[in-house]
């Protein structure tokens, strides 16, 4: 599970699958930071950093810095804290955004931004966490440093990608963003991808672990195995109108390459990907190699999943979702791509 800031804005993430649900309201939209006066074109770039130093990485070997002039520099305890941060960037009106951390450090700070930031300016990410999903798909090296983002930066190398923005019921404000959404099967799956980090095991290495146990706990459980069972979600794409289905799986994402080379939504592309299957999975051994290999496979194992493209989807469920690598409430959620971001890429 990736290392976040401890919350204290919504409540709506729970710190392990399967822990009692936290309910405090989301507060409005904050009012944007009155911004600095624009620089000079040959003005230097200035930097904000948010670090995370619970990350992995972080952890193992420290934070390493240089302090230069023109880098603000803060690791934030809170969500709060972490609010107080980016407002005080936006104000100084930073043109880049480094985030030292995991998923779950991006996560937060994706969310958190949308609330501060009225343009979001440039993004770099330095992989520290347990998992590092996005690093991965914009081929960030492991060894990034923010020195490396910065020149990045100033030799105009990004890569664009557009969050997933989760909207509860009518607030016009995303209450989470992130890249990597899932429900059913997945919840249980980032259970046992928690397990393998406790064991040492991160990235590839807790996927293919997490994987492997997911397919045992389906092939060999009875009718009434939870795996088996699926989750009741009330699922709608674009203008359909929603309708109740039993899903082993839901998963959906903005990632072009995912760990391990697995391609759950077919080929490559930009955009909000969605891959549903049915529960009970009736061809789980014949489905899977489709599933991970970004293929169709035969007529009768197509029946048993789906792929699509949609631009909204609207989703209700019991049941939670995991976002990023954390458990959140279900309820009725909106889910769609948000404004394109650009990450200083190698």
């Amino acid at each position: 599970m990736a290392t976040r800031i401890e919350r204290r804005w919504t409540g709506q993430a729970i710190g392990s699958a399967g822990a009692a649900l936290l309910r405090r309201s989301a507060p409005a939209c904050l009012p944007r930071p009155e911004r600095a006066p624009v620089a000079p074109a040959s003005a230097p770039l200035l930097v904000g950093v948010i670090a995370n130093g619970r990350s992995h990485r972080n952890l193992k070997h420290g934070m390493r810095l240089d302090h230069w002039p023109d880098v603000a520099y803060d690791a934030p305890e809170t969500f709060e804290a972490l609010e107080a941060t980016l407002r005080d960037y936006a104000a100084r009106d930073i043109g880049l955004l480094v985030v030292n951390g995991g998923d779950g450090t991006l996560r937060d700070v994706l969310t958190a931004a949308a609330r501060v930031f009225e343009t979001l300016p440039a993004m770099a990410i330095i992989p520290s966490g347990k998992t590092n999903a996005l690093a991965l798909d914009l081929g960030i090296p492991q060894d990034w440093t923010v020195r490396d983002a910065i020149a990045a930066a100033r030799a105009g190398r990004f890569v664009t990608r557009a969050p997933i923005e989760v909207l509860r019921g009518d607030d016009p404000c995303p209450a989470a963003r992130g890249f990597l959404f899932g429900m059913g099967g997945f919840v249980r799956a980032t259970e046992l991808a928690q397990s393998t980090h406790r064991v040492g095991a991160f990235n590839g290495i807790a996927v293919a672990l997490s994987l492997g146990w997911s397919m045992a706990q389906t092939l060999f459980g009875g009718a009434g195995n939870v795996w088996r069972r699926g989750t009741t979600i009330r699922l709608g794409e674009d203008g359909a109108t929603p309708a109740t289905r039993q899903l082993y799986l839901l998963l959906c994402s903005t990632l072009e390459r995912l760990p391990l080379g697995i391609k759950p939504f077919g080929r490559p592309r930009p955009g909000l990907k969605l891959l549903t299957v049915e529960a009970p999975p009736r061809h789980l051994l014949r489905i899977l190699p489709a599933i991970l290999n970004g293929t169709r496979g035969s007529k009768a194992v197509a029946q048993d999943f789906t792929r699509s493209d949609p631009a909204v989807m609207h989703v209700t469920a019991g049941e939670g979702f995991i976002l990023d690598g954390e458990l959140y409430e279900g309820g009725e959620l909106t889910l769609r791509a948000g404004e394109p971001i650009r990450f200083a890429a190698a």
